[in-house]
């Protein structure tokens, strides 16, 4: 470390203090992507954006997030990582006030944009922080517990903070409860968290980081161009997707040849770090669709308000938490492989369980779901601490990135490609219903964008045998999505018991 203020100096006192500001800066970012889900409904009614839109708004948050994790982590291992983190704090803080200005989905798109550039400098942030102020193992592996319980913590607040706010205010609530949570952020950051830099940060370059972006971006814009036309033979998006795949092949080739790159490819030679990268992308990936889609059909199927479904979702992250914090322990007495690929098989259980509901599908099933599932995400801890015990501590902002641009692509991969999936469902669902074909066109056309448009023309035109049968066609393609998931999460355990090698503990090198 080049600063004077140097992390392994730090008391335990203020190491667990500089702990709680970075798990708390955490819990306002992931509060504020599930009150976007309690708010979208609302959102819809007010802007009426069309179903690519719609995805854009879920979406483009997690998509310039990820494809600035490389250029932020470099940023902050040469800065300063307190800087680029309070720096972080400020953009989020103003990019939430902007909200007040937006009264089209475009806007509502750019803003959550500029808040992708303020959650990229913050998450690899937190993550780097504690993997060098804490230099004991089993200290790190329980702090990095709490970074996941209270990101279990977030999602339980988030839906109840959006319930109460959309209850009594407009959908721009949502936004601007960040605000103060972030002002408070900085002003804790600066007078508890040290100042860290790396000794041997990565060459500084521009071509690995317009590569990575430009690649993830025609990456996802193909998929959703797939998913919006319904069909493989759209000639723009297989170029986009060839671009994709040129772009992030020479993006990693470019890594593995440099001496001394910025980003370190070769992290990936260690099977315990590859197999936590693995089930962070590949549970992001099943569960990030299947979730949104159970927080509007909440809403717009079973009728719930946002504070009701605020509540409805408490089950999930409650077991997160509780999870995040039992894991680590428990992989020490059985293994961090076992956990991890036992946790994720788990979730992938609880997502088939929806399915597989006989019968109409209710909200006593569903319970069942949210607690195997949260139970699932919770012992994702444990694969954090492989990704970040299994880097050198210079190359902590590498790891850090690299573990959440596995959470946010996965994200995004997965609300493209299984809400695609459901979407797709949804429309041809509609369609095969004879009383909905002969519908005037003017009911049927945004009917067949989202659950939520059709349940609000149904009831603009007085018609109540609408928005059933919207209902149904949704739960159905929402059903079919998470069977969808829990199939690709079950694969992704067996994946990762077969890549992380029996005996590998959560000590540092021992593996």
């Amino acid at each position: 470390m080049t600063d004077a203020a140097t992390p392994s100096m730090m008391s335990t006192r203020r190491a667990w203090a500089g702990t709680a500001v970075l798990s708390a800066s955490l819990l306002v970012i992931t509060m504020d992507m599930t009150i976007l889900n309690i708010a979208l409904p609302t959102m819809s009614q007010d802007l009426r954006p069309s179903g690519e839109q719609l995805l854009w708004i879920v979406d483009v948050y997690s998509l310039v997030l990820a494809g600035l994790l490389v250029a932020a982590s470099a940023v902050a291992d040469r800065w300063g990582r307190k800087k680029l983190l309070l720096t972080g704090y400020a953009v989020f803080a103003v990019a939430s006030i902007l909200v007040l200005f937006a009264d089209s989905a475009g806007m509502v798109i750019a803003i959550r944009a500029a808040l992708g550039v303020g959650g990229a400098m913050v998450m690899p942030t937190t993550l780097s922080m504690i993997r060098t102020i804490f230099t004991d193992a089993k200290q790190r592996a329980m702090a990095l517990a709490v970074w996941s319980a209270v990101a279990g913590l977030g999602a339980a607040v988030g839906p109840l903070v959006g319930g109460l706010l959309l209850e009594h205010l407009s959908w721009h609530a949502a936004f601007l409860v960040n605000v103060p949570l972030m002002v408070i952020a900085v002003i804790a950051g600066a007078f508890l968290l040290p100042e860290s830099r790396s000794d041997k940060p990565g060459a500084w370059d521009w071509p690995t980081i317009g590569l990575s972006f430009s690649g993830m971006v025609a990456l996802m814009w193909s998929i959703k161009k797939f998913g919006k036309e319904s069909s493989l033979l759209v000639p723009s998006a297989w170029l986009a997707l060839a671009l994709a795949v040129v772009a992030l092949t020479v993006f990693v080739r470019r890594g593995l040849r440099q001496d001394d790159p910025m980003l370190d490819v070769g992290l990936f030679r260690s099977r315990p770090f590859t197999g936590g990268i693995a089930a962070a992308l590949g549970s992001m990936f099943a569960m990030a669709a299947a979730l949104l889609l159970l927080a509007q059909w909440l809403q717009s199927v079973e009728g719930s308000s946002p504070i009701r479904t605020g509540v409805q979702l408490i089950p999930l992250a409650l077991a997160a938490a509780a999870a995040s914090l039992a894991a680590p322990k428990l992989a020490e007495r059985i293994g961090p492989r076992a956990v991890l690929a036992a946790s994720i098989a788990i979730s992938g259980i609880g997502m088939t369980a929806i399915y597989l509901t006989p019968g109409e599908l209710h909200y006593r099933a569903v319970v069942v779901s949210l607690c195997l599932v949260g139970a699932g995400i919770g012992s994702l801890a444990v694969g954090s601490v492989l990704i970040m015990s299994g880097s050198p501590e210079h190359r902590a902002g590498n790891a850090a990135a690299m573990e959440e641009t596995s959470y946010e692509v996965g994200s995004v991969l997965g609300v493209a490609v299984l809400g695609s999936i459901a979407s797709v469902m949804y429309r041809a669902d509609l369609d095969a219903v004879d009383s909905f074909a002969n519908l005037p066109a003017d009911v049927t056309a945004p009917a067949r964008e989202s659950i939520g448009a059709a349940v609000d023309v149904a009831g603009q035109a007085g018609i109540p045998e609408l928005a059933d049968t919207a209902g149904r066609a949704f739960t159905a393609s929402m059903q079919t999505t998470s069977l969808v998931g829990g199939v690709v999460m079950l694969a992704v355990a067996v994946l990762v018991w077969c890549v992380v090698p029996k005996g590998t503990t959560l000590e540092p090198g021992a593996h």
